[in-house]
């Protein structure tokens, strides 16, 4: 019987830890005055993992991503860790507000090779935000949350971020009701997210995602 192997790409949106191979974060903020972000990743199984990493522009396609990641492809045996440094090659990225991209972590387990034996070989892919500050911004996202405005228009709820940060949203409650399907708002922009008509509540309540991957308290405004 020949050998087939069967290499099967899985993409986790929601979490960075998967079979073995443990992601320090669920996000990197890239701090602009320092010369690289850091981000450890570690492999408490017995197994060997390949380890390729690499980022994405939003588009994925249009815009090469100004960032280089060291090692970008190495083994990761078990019980080891090492740290993955992203490096700012340039470009002219905005200065007056943050800019996302997606860090993204491949992990291919070693298998071992026995004659006449099919094998099932995982390749799994993690994707974080990689969002970058630039130097001059300060603060964070958790401490200028406050200042998003809400109006609601036809079944959109739609939010207005006049803050330099990305929002991103762990919650939004809109009457008493959770707001499915919620992401982010970009800085100085809007989001629009769909609610279910015949809702005729006056105020939003709203929790984000700080810097640390843990959930803030819980802000409030009224509809404007």
């Amino acid at each position: 019987m020949r050998k087939s192997v069967l290499i099967a790409s899985l993409l986790l949106m929601t979490t960075a830890a998967h079979a073995g191979v443990i992601i320090e974060g669920t996000r990197l903020i890239y701090q602009g005055d320092k010369k690289e972000a850091s981000l450890g990743i570690s492999n408490p199984d017995n197994l060997d993992y390949l380890v390729q990493s690499w980022v994405e522009s939003q588009d994925h396609a249009r815009e090469k991503a100004p960032f280089l990641i060291t090692p970008p492809l190495f083994r990761l045996d078990g019980h080891q860790d090492n740290v993955l440094r992203v490096v700012h090659t340039g470009g002219n990225l905005p200065t007056d507000r943050e800019s996302l991209y997606w860090l993204n972590i491949k992990s291919i387990p070693s298998t071992a090779h026995h004659e006449n034996t099919n094998t099932l070989q995982i390749a799994i892919k993690t994707r974080i935000k990689l969002i970058y500050r630039p130097e001059g911004i300060a603060g964070k996202p958790d401490e200028v949350a406050d200042k998003l405005r809400w109006h609601k228009q036809g079944n959109n709820l739609i939010v207005s971020n006049p803050t330099p940060f990305y929002m991103n949203f762990q919650e939004i409650t809109l009457g008493g009701k959770k707001v499915d399907n919620i992401s982010w708002v970009a800085p100085d922009s809007d989001a629009h997210f769909a609610v279910p008509g015949g809702i005729s509540a006056t105020r939003v309540s709203w929790k984000i995602i700080n810097d640390y991957g843990a959930v803030s308290h819980a802000w409030s405004a009224s509809l404007q």
